[in-house]
């Protein structure tokens, strides 16, 4: 075995002394990525492609040790400067098919992250299917110090109504030891996450962290709304890692390249924290996702949501309903006021199965929906609706109206989903359709916020012609966010929500597009402070939409506990505000007016959770962000059905970063009494008082 990479280096092609990686060809032409000092046969080809007729040299379920990657061969390389980072190409070719690879490698040199995206060009003379491209891979860089019993895996379940849950194994607990010496071979097996259908993150988030006791952390997120997968598992000793977009074996994808034609990959991003171990990675990501999402003043501003949707009107807006709403929350101090299902619905049969033209209700607006949009702006408000814009219901009559190929289709079949058919984005008529509609909403009703929702996952994809069904789903993803950045072009200040029945579609593809992601549908505001803790790990805080929806019925502290809940991401206000009590409302008047306080430090704010990433039934769960000036700590106290007993009424949670420093810990909301929180600043821990459970409490420590 060779001892060292650059003994069987050849030519150093690239290098980042903070990720402490770099890329190296050896001297038969082999490109691979690691870490400084690693061994070479730990490390695996730079990119890996299999396509029909060229699979892997060793069968298994891991998408790594293909033919192809294996023959691809360096053919040179560049690196430009891009605003204030760096972009290297390394370019790869395979002289047996004639597939070209050029692998961008894109860092800032001060910054812990790396993102990467593949294109292959088909500069052979017979035609290539392809089955699955690495988007980036990187081995024996992801070891513990002392060996793989020390790493642990982390990833993040995710469904509906219970988003964000991260879990953690011990490496060994997934991947054993097979005793290669005793073989002669790699095992077959990996640790795998991947999405399945439309909803990217309807089973798991996009991402995956590795950790070692020592405090190191690779964390990484793969930017596909259209298919993706990762694994993990040994190689040489060490453990490997290889990110994809969308595969035939998971997702249908395959990709015809005649010759001379292309295919791009989604992009993913890779960070590394060399101590402070998850948390600080998600500090790197957080500052990473920053950068690359798209710039708006709504990031900048965070203005206060009120949504009538969430345990209020349900969908069954009308005139007399929405005003004293619109009142209510204009005085409570929301700054966007969203009518959400229902404003359409004029069908005696329910609105379910019948959208897709998108006018207001006539039956539900008497007087038009135009007079409860000049009251939302009379009351200091900007108004907004929801959409559900890429599906069609099976009534309506666009079904019949479009053509045919505006459509989802498999196997010459128009795709039906629960009542609805799915339009594709890269049929101009289908594109027509849905500018039309916006540019009515926003310029001439004067919308400036569109929720739009994503409720059906309608499977695999479409096929248009012979292409592939996950092709189809790719190709309308990448139409898809062309219209959404399209819509920004045209209309710069309309704010954008990125909702797929709650949290089914988050991921960063739409999230460097879009301004917030609706975090969850969870109703039960005992069931959400997991959800909200953990939602900064999914989006950046100031995008990730919290609901807050405090009732007339409800006793104080539980109205503080749902609107507390909201405080340190985008406050998505609902309830009945217009029936409350005046002491009731001035609570919630006085939770949005902290928020206005503090929501400049939001924005730059970066994640952290004193008591570990929370557990779906944990009694006591913390989050906070770390500001320039102030650290805000939100915690929660809970005894919920089906978790256990909160019953110590004080908790001591560590907070390093603050250790050695004078602090003076404020109670910012609710002000009562009875909860406090006393600082030592030896041990750098903070212990907190909370007398009754299912109470929650933010703090400031500056």
């Amino acid at each position: 075995m060779t001892t060292d990479v650059e003994k069987a280096a050849g030519l150093l092609l690239w290098s980042h002394p903070v990720l402490g990686l770099h890329a190296v060809a050896d001297s038969a032409g082999s490109v691979r990525l690691g870490a400084f000092g690693q061994d070479w046969d730990c490390l695996v080809p730079l990119v890996e492609v299999t396509a029909t007729g060229h699979g892997r040299v060793w069968s298994g379920e891991r998408f790594i040790d293909t033919a192809i990657g294996s023959r691809l061969a360096y053919r040179g390389h560049e690196t430009v400067e891009e605003g204030h980072g760096q972009c290297t190409t390394i370019r790869l070719a395979d002289p047996v098919t004639g597939l070209a690879a050029e692998i961008t490698l894109r860092t800032q040199p001060d910054a812990g992250f790396l993102r990467s995206g593949v294109r292959l060009v088909n500069e052979g003379d017979t035609v290539l299917q392809l089955e699955s491209v690495s988007v980036l891979t990187l081995g024996g860089v992801l070891d513990a110090k002392g060996g793989l019993d020390g790493l642990s895996i982390h990833w993040a379940d995710n469904d509906w109504l219970a988003e964000c849950r991260w879990r953690q194994a011990a490496f060994r607990e997934q991947i054993v030891p097979l005793s290669r010496a005793a073989h002669g071979h790699e095992g077959r097996g990996c640790f795998e996450r991947y999405s399945q259908g439309s909803w990217s993150t309807g089973r798991h988030l996009p991402m995956g962290a590795l950790t070692d006791g020592a405090g190191r952390a690779w964390l990484w997120q793969i930017e596909s709304s259209a298919g993706w997968r990762f694994e993990t598992a040994e190689r040489e000793g060490a453990a490997y890692l290889a990110l994809f977009g969308p595969d035939d074996a998971h997702h249908q994808w395959r990709q015809t390249l005649a010759p001379g034609e292309e295919f791009n990959t989604v992009p993913a991003a890779l960070v590394r924290a060399e101590t402070g171990g998850l948390e600080a990675a998600f500090g790197e990501l957080t500052a990473y996702r920053r950068r690359i999402r798209r710039s708006h003043p709504d990031l900048r501003e965070l203005p206060v949501i009120y949504n009538d949707y969430m345990n209020t009107l349900m969908g069954d807006p009308t005139t007399d309903k929405l005003l004293p709403l619109v009142e209510a929350a204009g005085s409570a101090g929301a700054e966007i006021f969203v009518i959400d299902a229902g404003w359409y619905d004029d069908d005696a049969q329910g609105w379910w199965d019948s959208v897709g033209s998108w006018e207001a209700a006539h039956s539900r607006f008497p007087g038009g929906l135009q007079r409860v949009l000049d009251a939302i702006r009379q009351h200091g408000m900007t108004p907004g609706l929801w959409l559900e814009p890429e599906v069609v219901g099976v009534r309506s009559p666009l079904a019949h109206s479009l053509p045919p190929e505006a459509f989802f289709r498999r196997g010459g079949v128009r795709v039906t989903e629960h009542g609805r058919h799915h339009l594709d984005l890269r049929h101009p008529a289908a594109r027509a359709h849905l500018d039309q509609v916006v540019d009515r909403l926003v310029g001439e009703w004067g919308v400036g916020y569109l929720k739009l929702d994503y409720n059906i996952n309608v499977g695999p994809g479409t096929e248009n012609g012979a292409e592939s069904a996950g092709a189809g789903l790719l190709g309308h993803h990448r139409a898809h966010l062309d219209w959404l950045s399209s819509l920004l072009d045209r209309h710069p200040h309309l704010v954008l929500e990125n909702c797929g029945s709650g949290g089914l579609r988050m991921d960063y593809a739409q999230l460097a597009v879009a301004q917030l992601q609706s975090t969850s549908d969870q109703q039960d505001p005992l069931r959400y402070p997991p959800i909200a803790a953990a939602a900064a790990t999914a989006a950046t805080p100031e995008q990730a939409a919290v609901w807050a929806y405090p009732q007339p019925h409800f006793s104080d502290a539980e109205i503080a506990f749902t609107v507390t809940g909201a405080l340190l991401g985008r406050v998505h206000l609902s309830g009945f505000l217009d029936r409350m009590t005046e002491d009731q409302f001035e609570l919630v008047r006085s939770g949005l007016a902290v928020y206005k306080r503090i929501r400049g430090d939001i924005g730059a704010g970066l994640p952290f959770w004193p008591l570990g990433l929370p557990s779906w039934d944990d009694t006591w769960i913390a989050h906070g962000l770390r500001a320039e000036t102030r650290t805000l700590l939100t915690l929660w106290r809970r005894d919920q059905d089906g978790g256990t007993p909160a019953e110590d009424s004080t908790r001591t949670v560590s907070i390093p970063h603050l250790r050695g420093t004078h602090v003076d810990p404020t109670v910012l909301f609710p002000a009562t009494a009875e909860n406090a929180a006393t600082w030592d600043a030896t041990d750098g821990t903070l212990t907190v008082r909370l007398p009754r459970t299912n109470t929650a409490v933010l703090l400031e420590l500056s």
